[in-house]
């Protein structure tokens, strides 16, 4: 079974382990290459949606893996108990989105040994979150495929909050160190598309001269971060 450019950036970051939950599992490929492969002993492909459940109760019957993959019906992490997996996989969502499922399921999130997520669009949101609320971040990963980024944290809960400077929420410092162009190119991106807005906030209201300041102050980051690659 072959994954996806973003697929195989979210296992990879999945060490052995005995179980794991894939939360938004959709067609199951995430939990039936982790047990083919032997990377996790059991696993959980859940969705909110019944849609999804029934397309993966297929895909991991036709691979023969029901032994170790069960397929449960609910949202975010309610659908196991405390303690039920050692690791959570969260993708394919919204970053605001993540972080709530993280909030309303935190007892059960505190005894995991890590989580790998993967937020589809405002991954600055989840970032800050994940700081300020005492995450330590572990890694992160970046990729481009079919025609999007996607960046992709690890994190496990802590204590211990940190505030950093918000343009580190938007641009991640651990994917600034690593220096790949993909990066580069995503930086690219981002700057284009702030300036962009800029060029044409041209409104005589205080609303649209501080969003312009704002806006010059995050491009001027942004240059400057591509001074590193």
């Amino acid at each position: 079974m072959e994954l996806s450019i973003r697929l195989n950036e979210i296992v990879s970051m999945i060490e052995t382990c005995e179980s794991i939950i894939d939360v938004g599992t959709d067609h199951g490929y995430v939990p039936i290459y982790l047990v083919k492969s032997g990377i996790t002993k059991k696993a959980i492909a859940s969705d909110i949606n019944k849609g999804p459940v029934e397309k993966a109760k297929n895909n991991i019957a036709i691979n023969n893996t029901q032994g170790q993959i069960s397929c449960r019906l609910g949202s975010g992490l309610s659908t196991i108990k405390k303690g039920e997996v050692q690791i959570a996989i969260i993708a394919g969502m919204g970053g605001n989105l993540i972080r709530d499922i993280l909030e309303n399921d935190l007892d059960i999130v505190k005894e995991l040994k890590y989580m790998v997520l993967q937020p589809v669009q405002n991954a600055e949101v989840l970032r800050e979150y994940l700081y300020s609320s005492g995450y330590d971040i572990l890694d992160e990963k970046i990729c481009y495929d079919d025609g999007k980024f996607y960046e992709i944290i690890k994190t496990k809960y802590n204590s211990k909050p940190l505030v950093l400077d918000s343009i580190y929420y938007e641009i991640s410092k651990i994917l600034l160190e690593k220096k790949q162009l993909v990066m580069k190119n995503f930086i690219e991106y981002k700057l284009q598309k702030y300036l962009k807005v800029y060029y044409t906030l041209n409104d005589d209201t205080i609303l649209s001269k501080n969003r312009k300041e704002q806006l010059y102050n995050i491009t001027r980051k942004l240059k400057e971060f591509l001074k590193c690659f």
